[in-house]
């Protein structure tokens, strides 16, 4: 169906306006090989935004079924609609399954891009605070979601193994850590603590090889600290994923550094998990159209390094959450140092995704961690596929190098040691703003973070910004 002489209508949906974040109509369309969405608020006008860039692969993930499963114990009343009513309300299509604490607004960096805009004089959230959230957690979802500490900076406490241990007294299975690993590359007593707490893998700002790019979106000269935080994650026996957010002009020519990076620090690194940079919280400027990265040309440069080893056909869409909010693959690394994909069902944030040709109904045993259910049932579904996509996430970015035996023989031990060490995840998600908010996508958002009034909110939701830097959810720094 055509919108105009030029425009293919691809659906309908609500945004908010970037000026008054008041909720507007929408429209999806392709213009050319880029898809677009497009609002117009009564007050402030029109804007489209490009939110695609490869129609082929567009249509290819529109053909993954959507998942979706029921709150179960929604916290806020249905009143203004979405996204004013986040807590969740009981219109939300998907349960926490990723959970972000922001256990500090302090942090010991004033990087120009920060979606928390963080500060060196923030304050860190009270224990009972932390607790409450957890058990919150518990009675909510069962214990069924990962929890990452988040901030600020969380590694600024020096009572964060505390937390860690609590987390898992308190029943969670899986930890993660989300920092710059300025402390982790100094401070080995600290990072052995940690572990020894129970944290599972370290979720590592890395936004490139050179300072050049630390240096622009982080204000230091970062790369030696990097590594010595990696090299330090290695010892203590924990994993990591590097996490680059990208910016055009800034670090798009160093993806393929990145993924050599990651290679030569394999196993230790774990996965890489591109971020293309949302405009939310403190980020240098107003986005123009040009400064839109999107997850198709993070396919593309990943495919051009590889030298047409890998393709399209090996990157998925998420299953859990909507499939235009992510990708991911898995690869062995060969003898020559080229990426072939794993045959092995690919995993995205929380669970193995759909792959993207297939348009049937995806069975029950491909359920995400957030226990999904097909649209026509939304009551929440427990299945041993949800422990195995659990188990799955956990298989990718954990230390590869010290599974649990699930076969007694040593050989086959072995060679499950050896197939996991040469294995790196390559994964992307963006985070949407107020320019390019999709109501449909926040609806099946499954991370959440805890606000301090108990409330779970998306994080696209809670996070989202107004031009002039107004929010709607998320407390001002002090």
């Amino acid at each position: 169906m055509t919108h105009s002489d030029s425009r293919l209508l691809l659906g309908t949906t609500e945004s908010v306006c970037p000026e008054c974040l008041e909720t507007v109509p929408a429209i999806r369309y392709a213009e050319g090989d880029t898809v677009y969405l497009e609002k117009t608020c009564p007050d402030h006008g029109p804007i489209a935004t490009p939110i695609w860039r490869g129609l082929k692969s567009y249509l290819l993930w529109d053909k993954s079924p959507r998942h979706y499963a029921g709150v179960s114990k929604p916290a806020t009343a249905v009143d203004k609609g979405c996204p004013q009513d986040c807590g969740l309300c009981g219109n939300h299509l998907q349960q926490s399954c990723c959970v972000l604490l922001e256990v500090t607004s302090r942090c010991n960096l004033s990087c120009p891009v920060c979606f928390a805009s963080a500060t060196h004089t923030g304050e860190d959230m009270p224990m009972a605070t932390i607790e409450a959230w957890l058990d919150t957690l518990m009675d909510r979802a069962g214990g069924r979601v990962h929890i990452q500490l988040s901030g600020g900076e969380p590694t600024i406490r020096d009572d964060l193994p505390a937390i860690v241990a609590l987390t898992r007294r308190k029943g969670f299975s899986f930890v993660q850590l989300n920092t710059n690993g300025l402390r982790l590359s100094h401070d080995p007593s600290y990072l052995a603590a940690l572990v020894t707490a129970g944290l599972d893998c370290v979720f590592l700002q890395f936004d490139g090889v050179s300072d050049t790019v630390h240096q622009a979106l982080r204000g230091a000269r970062l790369r030696a600290v990097k590594e010595r935080a990696i090299e330090a994650c290695g010892l203590a026996g924990v994993g990591v994923v590097l996490v680059p957010t990208l910016v055009p002009g800034v670090n798009i020519d160093e993806i393929g550094a990145i993924v050599e990076f990651a290679k030569v620090h394999m196993p230790v690194v774990r996965a890489v998990h591109f971020q293309p940079i949302s405009y939310i919280g403190r980020v240098p400027a107003p986005p123009r159209p040009e400064t839109r990265f999107t997850l198709p040309e993070v396919m593309a440069a990943l495919i051009a390094h590889e030298g047409g080893a890998i393709s399209l056909s090996d990157f998925h869409p998420g299953s859990a959450e909507n499939p235009f909010c992510s990708f991911s693959g898995r690869f062995q690394v060969a003898a020559d140092g080229h990426l072939t994909a794993d045959r092995e069902p690919p995993v995205s944030c929380c669970g193995p995704p759909t792959p993207p040709l297939d348009p049937a109904p995806a069975p029950e045993d491909r359920t995400s961690c957030c226990s999904s259910a097909p649209k026509a049932d939304r009551a929440t579904v427990p299945s041993a596929a949800v422990a195995r996509a659990r188990r799955y996430v956990t298989d990718q970015w954990t230390r590869a190098d010290t599974p649990e035996p699930v076969d007694p023989g040593l050989a086959a031990f072995d060679a499950i040691l050896d197939r996991r060490a040469r294995t790196l995840g390559l994964s992307a998600m963006v985070f949407q703003d107020a320019w390019t908010l999709d109501l449909d996508r926040l609806r099946q958002c499954h991370i959440h973070v805890m606000a301090p009034d108990q409330r779970a909110i998306p994080f696209c939701a809670y996070n989202l910004t107004n031009r002039q830097g107004e929010t709607l959810h998320r407390r001002p720094a002090p």
